[in-house]
């Protein structure tokens, strides 16, 4: 079983940033594809941005292309996602998830359901 802890929301001006950590439990971590998602109020989740296990193969959702990095410490068991340049429309709650390849393949994955397991979530607001 695999827990994993978002950490980092909170209150920004739009233009300003926030670095989002998620922390994961487990001794295979590192074989773990990774993934940022969202979900605003009344709007479905929607992806954000995805990791390979490598830490290579990445994908971003285009609305945060150029803006957000996704990246991931195996030695710290932690994911993050800088977010850089908000705005309102990034307000939302940010959940990470995990899907354990046991190194079967580099992928990284765009959908909700590929994943196994979620965090709580920690939620972003972005004023104007």
């Amino acid at each position: 079983q695999v827990q994993l802890v978002e950490s980092g929301g909170g209150l920004v001006q739009a233009g300003g940033s926030l670095r989002l950590s998620c922390a994961a439990s487990g001794r295979t971590f590192s074989s773990y594809a990774m993934g940022w998602f969202r979900q605003a109020p009344g709007k479905e989740r929607e992806f954000v941005a995805a990791l390979g296990w490598t830490g290579i193969n990445r994908s971003y959702a285009d609305s945060v292309k150029g803006r957000f990095t996704i990246s991931r410490d195996n030695a710290k068991n932690t994911l993050y996602l800088q977010m850089n340049s908000l705005k309102p429309e990034d307000t939302a709650v940010y959940y990470c998830s995990a899907k354990d390849t046991r190194y079967s393949d580099r992928n990284y994955y765009v959908a909700g359901e590929q994943y196994n397991y979620w965090g709580q979530g920690t939620q972003v607001t972005v004023s104007s």
